[in-house]
């Protein structure tokens, strides 16, 4: 009810080699809002890619794709106290986004390692 988001971090649980996963499901029962992040600490995690941090958060943490991209999207800007002005496609918002030519979020969670064709969207202008 106090709004907290739960920020899971899939990249640190891996390297540091964690056995203890979040609490996933008890977050889901209390409908506490899941964020996901790379942590990009060169010491518990240098991760850099955020698609990769999807597919751990599937895979390790047994989130569903939708629950992911929420996390990366939605989720990480109410993290981040941004959830105003960034999280979602809204008039009004920042618009920085990517956007890949899918089907559907699961394909963002099932492709690892190198690029996937996109378009970059940075302050509502396509960047190259």
């Amino acid at each position: 009810d106090a709004g907290t988001v739960a920020v899971l971090l899939p990249g640190a649980y891996y390297l540091l080699r964690e056995t203890q996963c979040p609490p996933v499901e008890l977050f889901r029962k209390h409908h506490v809002a899941m964020a996901i992040a790379s942590d990009a600490n060169p010491g518990t995690s240098p991760a850099l890619s955020l698609r990769l941090m999807i597919n751990m958060a599937c895979t390790l943490f047994r989130l569903t794709p939708e629950e992911a991209l929420a996390g990366v999207t939605t989720h990480a800007a109410k993290a981040l106290g941004l959830q105003h002005s960034h999280g979602t496609l809204e008039i009004g918002k920042v618009a920085d986004f990517v956007h890949w030519p899918l089907s559907r979020p699961a394909e963002l969670a099932y492709w690892l390692g190198g690029q996937l064709p996109c378009t970059v969207i940075f302050r509502g202008e396509v960047r190259q």
